[in-house]
C-alpha cells in the first residue's frame, strides 16, 4: 500500500440550525461506544458558539482527530450552523490529519455530499494523495512520525517549570500516572503532547490521552493503562486523587506529587543532576528544542548503560535484584529510583 493503511475511519457529524449535534454519516464504520465519545469530543453538543478548530486523543489504542468548521455562504449545505469531520487511525500524527481535515471540510463544504468525503478518503489510504485545485491537496509523504513527535516545545516547558521539570522526567521514567489541567484544549494538548520527548528513547506516544472528559467510560479506560499522560479541561480532576501520581497545573505552573506516590518520587543527588543538565540545556538560546531532547536523552542512556552493567548475564539481558542494588551502597533515593527503574524497564529480576 502506497499511503496510509494506518487510517480506520471518516466520519461527519453537523449541528443544525436548532442547535442539535448529531452524527451524520461514517465511512467504512465506528463503533456505538466511540460514536458517543467522538460526539462528547467534538465541543457541537454544548452550548457555547466557540469551538476549538481541531482536537486529537486517543481511546483504547484509537486516535481521533477532529476538524471543526463554522458552515460559511456560499455553500451546498443548508440548515446546518457547523460540522466536524472526524478521523480515526492507529497513528499519533496531529499535524498530518489536521491538514487533511481541513482538506476534507472545504470539499464537504463545497459540494454538501459524504461521497466527495468517501472519494478523498480512499485516496488517500490507497496512494497517500489527495488533490484537487480548489480544496487544496493534501500528501501522506510530507508528514513524518518522528516530526509529529519533535513538534512540541521541550524549552517552553522547562522555562515554564525550571528544576520542577525532574519531578515530570521521573514521573514518565517511572512509568507513573501523569494528569495535567487546562481549561484550554489547546494549551492542555500542546503541552501533554510534548511530555514523552522526555523519555525519548521509549518513543511511546501511546501513554498520551490529552484530551479527557470525567467520564466513567473513560475513566475506566484509564485505569487500564500502566502510566499515562492524560490532560483534562475540568478542574474537578483533581477530586479523584486515585487516578494521578503526578498533579501538573498548567494556569498555576504547580507540579503536586499525590501522597501516596511520594516515597517513590523521592529526589536525591541524581535528579538534582539530571535536573540541572535539563534547566542547562534548555536555557542555552543556541539549542534547538531537538538537541536539548538529544542532551536528556544522552543522560538517561547513561544511568540505563550503568543499570544494565550491574547485572549483566549471558543473554545480554540484565536481571537486577534489591540485593544488586544494596551492595553498590547507593544513597537511598538513587537506589530506589534505579530499583523502581529498573522494573519500568523490565530488567527486575522477581
Amino acid at each position: 500500500m502506497a499511503g496510509t493503511p494506518l487510517m480506520l475511519s471518516v466520519g461527519l457529524i453537523e449541528k443544525d440550525t436548532n442547535g442539535d449535534a448529531l452524527w451524520v454519516w461514517c465511512y467504512p464504520t465506528i463503533t456505538a461506544e466511540l460514536r458517543e465519545l467522538l460526539l462528547r469530543k467534538c465541543s457541537l453538543t454544548g452550548e457555547n458558539d466557540v469551538f476549538p478548530t481541531f482536537v486529537f486523543g486517543q481511546f483504547k489504542r484509537t486516535w481521533y482527530y477532529i476538524t471543526t468548521t463554522q458552515v460559511q455562504d456560499p455553500t451546498a449545505l443548508s440548515k446546518v450552523t457547523h460540522f466536524s469531520i472526524v478521523l480515526t487511525a492507529k497513528d499519533f500524527n496531529p499535524e498530518k490529519y489536521a491538514a487533511f481535515g481541513r482538506v476534507l471540510c472545504r470539499t464537504y463544504m463545497k459540494y454538501g455530499n459524504p461521497a466527495k468525503i468517501t472519494e478523498g478518503y480512499i485516496s488517500v489510504l490507497t496512494n497517500g494523495i489527495c488533490q484537487s485545485e480548489e480544496n487544496g491537496s493534501f500528501f501522506t509523504k510530507d508528514y513524518d512520525a518522528k516530526k509529529a513527535y519533535l513538534a512540541g516545545s521541550i524549552k517552553d516547558i522547562v522555562n515554564q517549570f525550571g528544576m520542577e521539570t525532574i519531578i515530570l522526567y521521573t514521573g514518565l521514567m517511572l512509568k507513573k500516572r501523569i494528569v495535567v489541567y487546562h481549561p484550554r484544549i489547546e494549551a492542555l494538548q500542546e503541552f501533554t503532547r510534548t511530555l514523552p520527548t522526555l523519555t525519548w528513547h521509549r518513543q511511546d506516544w501511546s501513554i498520551l490521552h490529552p484530551y479527557m472528559h470525567l467520564n466513567q467510560n473513560e475513566l475506566e479506560a484509564l485505569k487500564n493503562c500502566t502510566g499515562y499522560v492524560a490532560g483534562f479541561t475540568d478542574l474537578k480532576v483533581t477530586d479523584r486523587p486515585g487516578i494521578y501520581d503526578v498533579f501538573v497545573n498548567l494556569v498555576e505552573s504547580e507540579i503536586i506529587i499525590a501522597p501516596h506516590a511520594k516515597e517513590i518520587m523521592t529526589m536525591g543527588k541524581l535528579h538534582k543532576d539530571i535536573g540541572q543538565l535539563i534547566v542547562q540545556s534548555a536555557g542555552d538560546p543556541e539549542k534547538s528544542d531537538g538537541q536539548v531532547i538529544k542532551d536528556i536523552s544522552h543522560k538517561t542512556k547513561e544511568i540505563l548503560t550503568t543499570l544494565a552493567s550491574l547485572a549483566p548475564d549471558e543473554e545480554g539481558k540484565s536481571k537486577i535484584t534489591l540485593e544488586i542494588l544494596k551492595e553498590r551502597r547507593f544513597p537511598p533515593a538513587t537506589e530506589s529510583f534505579l530499583y523502581h527503574l529498573a522494573a519500568a524497564e523490565q530488567m527486575l529480576q522477581i
